[in-house]
């Protein structure tokens, strides 16, 4: 439970996403559910992958979040013939002035940063991809048999171009898995669009103004774990991911016809941490259903693969996203009806 600090501290961090949105709102027009889920991400220390066509100011909107927050930002652009030493850091012989002697040095490489951009992170190969996974899960990288810590908060933000496949490395599952959000940014309003154009096409340069500092994000992020989360809360983000799992008992028929593989356990710990995180910067000292429901696409819509059958028919993982979460809520919705007490039936 929130002790009466921590619910001051939920206030502090509702205020400061009230200025952080507003510090963004000064560079990025629009885009406000883009982030939303990378502050939800932030705050319950996942990381992120960006889906969108190029142009839409993914690295633009990165770049100014770390600016916001006073973080060290880190842009590594993924090519073909990039090698994991590019991006952890290497061994370089270097000699001692006074004494001669020679011996090994660890130059750092950009992962040691607390924002990563990996721009289009399939475009190198998978050998490559896999430099970060032991970053993004253990906040460390092994080189030479020594271990080095990451300066935290560490967040990566991967970007993928949708409509290009040729010369590209598909993410491995198992590293998809890592990324707490799948988020999809799209192509903007006409009046967002009428914005950025007349924004971006004189000499006036806005400026942000750092609102939080690093140890201030990290003391949040543990606020965020002990927000309460009743035990309907769970179970319910428990059957959501479970009814994905086609050969599970309760797996719905729209999911044993288009599924081949369901979200793994990971997707009920994201669900449950991007629903206390959201919860706090709406200024809640507590995670509801809703609150859930809210996060479910971004953290199920890369952990549910479809199979022919859907790709046949235009099923796409949002579609059987949504027709679960209506399955789930009706039968929420039964369950909860069943349990009031008498007297108020």
């Amino acid at each position: 439970m929130l002790q009466d600090n921590d619910v001051q501290a939920v206030r502090e961090l509702h205020e400061a996403y009230r200025l952080i949105t507003e510090q963004l709102g000064r560079v990025i027009v629009g885009q406000q559910q883009v982030i939303d889920e990378l502050l939800i991400a932030m705050f319950a220390r996942g990381h992120c992958l960006l889906v969108g066509v190029p142009g839409l100011a993914k690295t633009l909107m990165i770049r100014t979040l770390a600016d916001a927050l006073s973080l060290v930002f880190n842009r590594i652009q993924f090519t073909p013939d990039l090698m994991p030493a590019d991006i952890t850091g290497t061994e370089v012989i270097q000699e001692e002035k006074g004494s001669g002697t020679r011996g090994f040095k660890f130059l750092k490489g950009p992962i040691f940063a607390n924002v990563l951009l990996a721009d289009e992170i399939n475009r190198t190969p998978p050998k490559t991809q896999s430099a970060l996974l032991e970053a993004m899960q253990e906040y460390q990288i092994t080189a030479g048999g020594v271990r080095h810590r990451l300066d935290e908060p560490f967040f990566v933000l991967a970007t993928q171009n949708p409509i290009e496949h040729e010369g590209t490395y598909p993410l491995p599952e198992a590293q998809l898995d890592r990324f707490m959000f799948h988020v999809l940014v799209d192509y903007p309003s006409q009046e967002e669009e009428f914005q950025i154009v007349r924004q971006t096409t004189t000499e006036v340069e806005a400026q942000v103004t750092p609102t939080l500092t690093g140890p201030q994000i990290l003391a949040l992020q543990r606020i965020v774990r002990r927000v309460p989360a009743a035990d309907h809360v769970i179970r319910y983000a428990l059957e959501l991911v479970r009814r994905s799992r086609p050969a599970a008992p309760a797996a719905p028929e729209f999911v044993r016809a288009y599924v081949h593989w369901g979200a793994g356990p990971r997707a009920s710990q994201y669900l449950i941490l991007g629903a206390k995180a959201r919860a706090v910067l709406q200024g809640r000292s507590y995670a509801g259903t809703d609150d859930v429901r809210a996060v479910a696409h971004p953290v199920l819509r890369h952990r549910i693969l479809t199979n022919f059958n859907a790709e046949a028919e235009g099923v796409k993982p949002d579609e059987i996203i949504r027709r679960l979460i209506d399955s789930a809520r009706v039968e929420e919705d039964g369950r909860a009806a069943r349990e009031l007490p008498a007297v108020l039936k």
